[in-house]
């Protein structure tokens, strides 16, 4: 497969049925601070926090009316859990042109100046919600991006974790998923300890057994911590369930690692 579309993990969704439990151990476990809280995301029965993760995010939506898209997630799911895996791409052509030769179906498409993205339909890629958005500045540890708000840079905060290493993605047929994912994104699969990986040019999405009955979905993320025991504490403060190096946040279990 060839690679000229350079991928990074940019940001990942959780969805939770109440949003304020969810902000606060994010930001008080991982030392972090909101940087944008979309009004937009009403038209859709949502509220949201975009919180950087050093230069990648992680965004958490709530609803606040009945009938949503991730109301129903959550009914499916069985409560809070991974909603979302945004990748940020070098060439928005390339990836126009493969969703369109694979017959992916898009329901969301992003149109702005500065900012393009395409949402592909779930029942067509499988796992979880998949979107892929470009903007400038794809190297750049601090650069544009719409969806944390202007001057997200300002919220910034690396003293405790510096970023998100990796997602994973249960099903229980990862080997199928996996193999999809990698054709939407042309990237060969690997295999390590951890189970297949599509590796990025910033971090890895890994396909794993379904582990806890709840269905396909985003289930881990990998974020690198610079100081464990502030992490540590702070979990305990607030009585967060987990084990050695993972804990479990907006039912998605995050895995620690040094950073």
């Amino acid at each position: 497969m060839t690679q000229d579309n350079r991928y990074r993990v940019r940001q990942l969704a959780l969805v939770a049925e109440k949003l304020g439990p969810v902000e606060t151990a994010l930001t008080e476990v991982f030392g972090l601070k909101v940087a944008h809280r979309d009004p937009g995301v009403a038209k859709y029965g949502l509220e949201n926090i975009v919180v950087p993760v050093g230069d990648q995010f992680i965004e958490v939506v709530a609803p606040i009316e009945e009938g949503t898209t991730a109301g129903r997630y959550l009914e499916r799911r069985g409560g809070d859990g991974g909603y979302m895996v945004i990748l940020q791409c070098t060439d928005p052509a390339g990836r126009n042109a493969r969703a369109d030769a694979l017959g992916m179906r898009i329901v969301t498409v992003i149109d702005r100046d500065d900012y393009d993205g395409v949402q592909l339909h779930p029942r067509d890629t499988g796992g979880t919600f998949l979107e892929i958005d470009h903007t400038s500045g794809f190297d750049q540890d601090d650069g544009p991006w719409y969806p944390a708000g202007e001057g997200w840079q300002q919220a910034k905060q690396t003293s405790v974790t510096t970023g998100i290493a990796s997602a994973t993605i249960q099903s229980p047929d990862p080997q199928t998923l996996a193999e999809r994912w990698a054709g939407i994104l042309d990237r060969d699969l690997s295999n390590d300890a951890h189970g297949l990986s599509i590796p990025l040019e910033q971090g890895s999405l890994y396909f794993v057994e379904d582990a806890d009955g709840r269905g396909e979905g985003l289930s881990e993320i990998d974020v690198l911590i610079n100081d464990r025991n502030h992490v540590d504490q702070a979990a305990k403060k607030l009585g967060l369930p987990g084990h050695k190096d993972q804990l479990v946040i907006g039912g998605v279990r995050f895995n620690l690692l040094s950073a």
